[in-house]
C-alpha cells in the first residue's frame, strides 16, 4: 500500500473535484495510456490500469468517502474497505473504460480498428426492469395485505423457446456485421461503433421467423402476479420482485419488477413513521370529573382512562398500538391520542335548566386557565394605563 500513488494525483484532480470532473479526467488519462494506442508498452499498460483503478474508487461515493478517510488502507484486508482488485461489477480495467465511454464503443475500433483485441460478440441480454405504481389504502399499508396484479409483460415465447426462429429452422450469421452485432462508422483516428441496422444487435438473422412471436423471441401477455404488501410500507416505498420484469433476449434472464407504493390518507388515523395519531372527542363531564373512554386504534378499540380535569389538546400515548416494524421483524410504534373536549348539543329546555343548576356551584376559582389569562390581561392594561399617563 505504501508504494501506491494517490488516486487524485493519478487522475490529476483535486479532492474537491466533482463527479463530472473526475470522469473527464479519467477519459483523458485512459485515452492517453490505453494499450491499443500503446502496443507493447508495459509502462503505458500499467498507467492505464492505475487510472482505471483510481476512477473505480473515486467515481463511487461510498468508496471515495472511505478512501478520503483511510487512504489505500481502506481497501486492504481488514481495513474496513472493499478488498483488492476491481469491484463494483467490473471485470478489469477495460470494462471500466467501456462503461465510461458507453456501450456503443468497441475498444479496438475506437483506436483505429484492426489489431488482435477483444471483439464484442452479441449474446444473451437481460430483460428490462419494470415499474408499477400501486395505490393502497391506509389500512393495507399499516397492517399488510395481499394483492393480485395483472400486468401486460413480455414473456419468453414458448413456441420457439425464445430463439425467434420457427422450430426446425436455424439462425445464420448476419452478413452486415458478421456476427458482431455492431458496425463501425466514421473515419480517421477515432471510429465509432453502433448497433447493426440489419440484425439490430443480435449478430444473427432469421430466415424463417417464429409464427407466434414474429422473430422477437418473446410475446406480450397479461400475467397475474401475487404480491404480499408488508406491514409498514409508506408512500414511496419500493418492493422488488426478481424475474418478474420483461423477458430477456437471446436466452437472457428476465428483468425485475419494482412496485412503488402510494398510500391513501385516512380520515381519522394519521401516521408518522411507525406511530399513529388521532384526535378523540371526550364528553365535557368525563374531562371534568374523570372517567374511561374507548379509543379506536388500527388494532382494535382500547380503553383509556381520562383523569379529572383533563384539558383539550392533552396527548395520551398508548404504547405498542402503532404500526408493526416489519422491516426489522420486531417492535411496534405507539398510538398517540389528542383529547378534544366535546360539549353537548340539542339540549331540551329541561336539560338546559338542570345543567344550569348543576353549574351554579362553580365559580372563577374552578377555572385555572381562565384566571391566568385574566391576570395577564390585567397586567397588560395596567402598563397601558401608565404609558398613557406619561
Amino acid at each position: 500500500m505504501a508504494n501506491k500513488r494517490d488516486y487524485y494525483e493519478i487522475l490529476g484532480v483535486s479532492k474537491n473535484a466533482s463527479a463530472d470532473e473526475i470522469k473527464k479526467a479519467y477519459r483523458k488519462v485512459a485515452m492517453k495510456f490505453h494499450p491499443d494506442r500503446n502496443p507493447g508498452d508495459k509502462a503505458a499498460e500499467e498507467s492505464f490500469k492505475e487510472a482505471s483503478e483510481a476512477y473505480e474508487v473515486l467515481s463511487d461515493a461510498d468508496k471515495k468517502a472511505r478512501y478520503d478517510q483511510f487512504g489505500h488502507q481502506a481497501f486492504a484486508p481488514g481495513g474496513g474497505g472493499f478488498g483488492g482488485g476491481f469491484g463494483g461489477g467490473f471485470h478489469d480495467a477495460s470494462d471500466i473504460f467501456e462503461q465510461v465511454f458507453g456501450g456503443g464503443f468497441n475498444i479496438n475500433d475506437l483506436f483505429g480498428g484492426g489489431g488482435g483485441g477483444r471483439r464484442r460478440e452479441s449474446g444473451p441480454a437481460r430483460g428490462s426492469d419494470l415499474r408499477y405504481d400501486l395505490d393502497v389504502d391506509f389500512e393495507e399499508a399499516a397492517l399488510g395485505s395481499h394483492r393480485k396484479l395483472t400486468l401486460p409483460i413480455s414473456s419468453t415465447c414458448e413456441h420457439c423457446s425464445g430463439t425467434g426462429a420457427e422450430p426446425g429452422s436455424s439462425k445464420s450469421t448476419c452478413p452486415t456485421c458478421r456476427g458482431r452485432g455492431q458496425v463501425t462508422t466514421g473515419g480517421g483516428f477515432i471510429q465509432f461503433s453502433q448497433t447493426c441496422p440489419t440484425c439490430r444487435g443480435a449478430g444473427e438473422t432469421i430466415s424463417n421467423p417464429c409464427k407466434e412471436c414474429k422473430g422477437a423471441g418473446s410475446v406480450k401477455e397479461r400475467k397475474t402476479i401475487k404480491l404480499r404488501i408488508p406491514a409498514g410500507v409508506e408512500s414511496g416505498s419500493r418492493q422488488r420482485l426478481p424475474g418478474k420484469g420483461e423477458a430477456g433476449t437471446r436466452g437472457g434472464p428476465a428483468g425485475d419488477l419494482f412496485v412503488v407504493f402510494h398510500v391513501r390518507d385516512h380520515e381519522f388515523f394519521k401516521r408518522n413513521d411507525l406511530d399513529i395519531y388521532c384526535e378523540v372527542p371526550v364528553p365535557f363531564h368525563i374531562a371534568m370529573l374523570g372517567g374511561e373512554i374507548q379509543v379506536p386504534t388500527i388494532h382494535g378499540n382500547v380503553k383509556l382512562k381520562i383523569p379529572a380535569g383533563t384539558e383539550s389538546g392533552k396527548i395520551f400515548r398508548l404504547r405498542g398500538q402503532g404500526v408493526v416494524d416489519s422491516a426489522h421483524g420486531h417492535g411496534r410504534g405507539d398510538h398517540n391520542v389528542m383529547v378534544k373536549i366535546e360539549v353537548p348539543t340539542h339540549l331540551s329546555s329541561k336539560e338546559k335548566k338542570m345543567l344550569k343548576e348543576a353549574c351554579e356551584v362553580l365559580d372563577d376559582s374552578h377555572f385555572t386557565e381562565t384566571n391566568r389569562i385574566r391576570r395577564v390581561a390585567e397586567a397588560f392594561y395596567e402598563r397601558k394605563r401608565k404609558l398613557e399617563e406619561e
